[in-house]
């Protein structure tokens, strides 16, 4: 594999490239917060908790998307086959104390203040997303949403568009230059009657995890998609305006497009679906490790077979500048 500096020693000269960021761009900031198995050990499934806590153990994963298609399945069968109502309900309701346990431990181990985060590391990754044109994330986390307001750091002139405008911060989609895409939602994101708006720290200080906590308290839950499927994720997707313009914003990109972080999992099928419509002719992935390792092959095979007739290019993601120097 190459480095990530000889992959974009590959970029034409004048082009700029857009890019995709999943989990793996959250770890390398922190690997433990952001990371399955650390967020399994302190969710909490309430009086569920040894059942749901086995069934993570029988499936052999830390991934709770994995457990929730699991749930899913097993649903599907139990309707087919005519299972008594009490058990389908059980399993119904189960799949949503996984969900809103996942959205609690985000937002439990979440660094509270953008102070957690150093100048120096901002600097580092506003380098790093300067080089690109649309940016898309599929993580929940603030990290990104941070690093995209330091504007008095450097690059100097560095700024980019979300799209929300007004006070309160609701989304304006349409005749904005939005450069910067959740995908899936984000902890700083709601969906309200109004239109989809987001978080910022208040004018008395309160930072938006402490807000985002007070809003679970009341039962109001971010705007997340964390559907068991590709199919169901994509369905929750288009029946939002605002991660429906995201997600069909890919389907327009052209030349390069960079993937880090990510493993090619088939949960997010959709969106190599929206890639295959686009015009992108390279695609760079980021590869974590060695790339002879059975989950690294697998992830190199299901890009080959996910993105065909594009012209692709694997990197080293230990290579690549985010959050420190290399």
């Amino acid at each position: 594999m190459i480095s990530y500096q000889e992959a974009r020693d590959k970029i034409p000269l004048g082009e700029t490239p857009s890019v995709i960021l999943a989990n793996g761009f959250s770890q390398a900031w922190d690997h433990k917060i952001f990371n399955y198995k650390y967020l399994l050990e302190i969710a909490d499934f309430g009086d569920r908790d040894e059942i749901i806590r086995e069934l993570f153990r029988q499936v052999g994963t830390h991934d709770f998307e994995k457990v929730m298609k699991r749930l899913k399945s097993t649903q599907l069968v139990l309707e087919v086959y005519g299972a008594p109502y009490p058990l389908i309900n059980a399993v119904k309701q189960d799949q949503e104390i996984l969900k809103l346990a996942l959205i609690n431990a985000i937002s439990t181990t979440h660094p509270q203040l953008p102070s957690n985060v150093t100048d120096a590391q901002y600097e580092c990754v506003r380098g790093f997303l300067s080089q690109f044109n649309q940016i898309f994330t599929l993580n929940y986390d603030l990290l990104l949403y941070w690093a995209r307001n330091k504007n008095d750091l450097s690059p100097e002139g560095y700024e980019t568009d979300d799209g929300f405008r007004g006070n309160p911060l609701y989304w304006k989609g349409h005749g904005t230059y939005q450069e910067i895409h959740f995908l899936h939602g984000a902890l700083h994101l709601y969906d309200t009657v109004s239109g989809v708006k987001k978080h910022k720290c208040t004018e008395d200080g309160i930072p938006i995890i402490e807000q985002v906590r007070d809003n679970l308290e009341q039962g109001k839950f971010p705007l997340f998609v964390s559907e068991p499927t590709d199919l169901k994720k994509k369905s929750r997707i288009e029946h939002n305006p605002y991660l429906n313009y995201c997600y069909q914003k890919i389907s327009t990109l052209r030349g390069a497009l960079f993937i880090y972080g990510h493993s090619i999992d088939q949960n997010d099928n959709h969106i190599f679906e929206q890639i295959r419509k686009s015009q992108v002719e390279h695609i760079f992935v980021s590869i974590f490790g060695d790339m002879n390792s059975a989950p690294n092959r697998m992830s190199m095979l299901r890009a080959q077979y996910e993105l065909p007739n594009i012209e692709l290019t694997f990197f080293k993601a230990e290579t690549t500048p985010v959050w420190s120097e290399i």
